[in-house]
């Protein structure tokens, strides 16, 4: 027996809601349904996808491996199904932006749509700092950039739209004092050693965190690597707070990371585009926006 997409559907769901009674409500079927549906799917594939917490269903390591394919095989089907849809033949060039922290998360799955969808069109990326990406989006050298919204200046000069909204959650090592709890106070994060994520966008989201840590505690460490900062929590050498978006349990060592929410949140971050307001709209960057917004 192969999987189908129905219990794809199913998995993605109660991945995303953390319960399989919030899935099930959100997909209009009994919990029985899905749980069934899990089930035949893990004994497909031979693996456990998800398993019970104190706080509902979370992912397994493979759980996680998967997600990334099954959202993949989803968007694929739905490609599929619009791929006769009225589809305006786009040619000519497409310039995009894209920071750092948001170049390995938001931009991939995008982009292989974009070229699917509009192959005629060629496609150039920049990745580069937030007031960088600002400048050429002004001056006309980007059509569109994918960032956190949060980190621009000049907002007003610029047209945005959102793509997903991020919280924030404190990384801890598997297994430290803290992980078990439902949240974190900001007060028990600060007797940590702390480990800071120095990209722009992250540091100005958390710049009354870090601020208090660093006279509290001292930092541990800064650097501009998520992998780093996953590394470095789950050995231990510290704590961290960074948005949904570059969360993975797993670092590249294969050690856990736990991911525990605040108790007192921060704003969460806003991924999403950002386009010259007032300046006509190109052919291959409307298309790209309208992708990227659906």
């Amino acid at each position: 027996m192969s999987f189908s997409f129905r219990q794809l559907r199913y998995f993605v769901a109660v991945s995303e809601v953390g319960s399989i009674s919030g899935a099930a409500r959100d997909l209009s079927v009994s919990q029985s349904t899905v749980t069934e549906a899990i089930k035949d799917l893990e004994a497909d594939l031979g693996v456990v996808l998800l398993e019970r917490h104190a706080r509902g269903m979370g992912l397994t390591h493979k759980g996680h491996a998967f997600l990334r394919h099954a959202n993949r095989i989803l968007a694929e089907v739905s490609y599929a199904r619009g791929v006769f849809e009225d589809q305006v033949q786009v040619s000519g060039t497409l310039n995009v932006g894209v920071t750092s922290i948001v170049a390995g998360y938001a931009l991939p799955d995008l982009l292989a749509r974009y070229r699917r969808a509009f192959g005629a069109t060629a496609v150039r990326v920049v990745e580069d700092a937030p007031e960088y990406l600002e400048h050429y989006l002004l001056s006309g050298e980007l059509d569109v950039a994918i960032l956190i919204l949060s980190a621009l200046s000049e907002r007003g000069a610029l047209n945005t739209a959102v793509m997903e909204t991020s919280p924030f959650r404190a990384w801890l090592p598997n297994g430290h004092r803290l992980s078990g709890s439902a949240a974190v106070s900001r007060e028990a994060l600060l007797e940590e050693r702390f480990i800071l994520l120095n990209t722009d966008e992250i540091r100005l989201a958390t710049a009354d965190l870090w601020t208090a840590a660093s006279h509290k505690t001292g930092m541990a460490m800064r650097t501009s690597s998520v992998e780093a900062v996953r590394s470095l929590v789950a050995t231990g050498a510290g704590v961290s707070v960074l948005p949904d978006l570059v969360y993975r349990p797993w670092s590249l060592e294969g050690d856990r990371i736990d991911g525990v929410a605040l108790a007192e949140p921060l704003p969460p971050v806003e991924v999403g585009l950002a386009w010259r307001r007032g300046a006509a709209v190109s052919e291959p960057a409307r298309a790209f926006i309208d992708l990227a917004l659906e």
